[in-house]
């Protein structure tokens, strides 16, 4: 049984599409449309606002009783008191960022076109596994390449939650999650679109 707080629209943050100045009022369009997971990915170097944008995801995140995920940063989780942490290949190891954040904090994993690094990221206690790039994506046009059919398989063989990423959006949404994809993550799928809010109450409505 897939956990309730793993599951619908997963929400990522991009700076280049999300104006500072209307940051916060953005990802509250996406929660208050029913987005169930955040992720803040935030690359910069500006840690100061780096915590104050995490700290204001976190209230807003309590407030619609969404999950908070830091991308790639255990520190910043901890601060904010974040839900949990997504790592890529080349970030802290599972093992370390459960010793820093507890037995309770949601780690995810990027698993890019590999089913075996899912398997992997599993047996090493992660919580989900997020596989793509499903369709063509704008924010990492040379991303790996993944298929539904992956997606699928990955359902199949494994016993945690499955997230698929990349060209996401509210045309194709539909196809990942009759591959059975527990979350579907957007980026530019979500936030380019002109009204945030709509798009995600059609994507969350997806799930049923």
């Amino acid at each position: 049984m897939t956990p309730a707080k793993l599951r619908g629209l997963y929400a990522i943050t991009d700076e280049s599409l999300i104006p500072e100045s209307t940051f916060a009022a953005t990802i509250e369009q996406a929660l208050s449309g029913g987005t169930s997971i955040v992720q803040y990915r935030n690359k910069s170097g500006n840690e100061a606002k780096r915590l104050e944008q995490a700290s204001a995801l976190r209230s807003l995140c309590n407030k619609y009783q969404a999950s908070l995920i830091i991308n790639d940063d255990i520190e910043l989780a901890k601060a904010v008191a974040a839900d949990g942490v997504h790592l890529g290949e080349e970030d802290t190891s599972i093992e370390q960022a459960r010793l820093i954040l507890g037995n309770e904090a949601i780690i995810g994993i990027s698993c890019y076109n590999q089913l075996q690094l899912g398997t992997r990221a599993q047996a090493a206690g992660a919580d989900y596994v997020a596989f793509g790039s499903v369709f063509t994506s704008p924010t990492k046009p040379d991303a790996r390449s993944a298929s539904c059919g992956l997606i699928s398989e990955a359902k199949s063989q494994l016993g945690i939650p499955v997230c698929a990423i990349g060209g996401i959006d509210k045309s194709n949404a539909g196809r990942v999650i009759e591959a059975g994809a527990d979350m579907t993550a957007l980026i530019s799928g979500l936030f380019s679109e002109p009204d945030v809010r709509l798009t995600a109450e059609h994507i969350s409505r997806l799930f049923g």
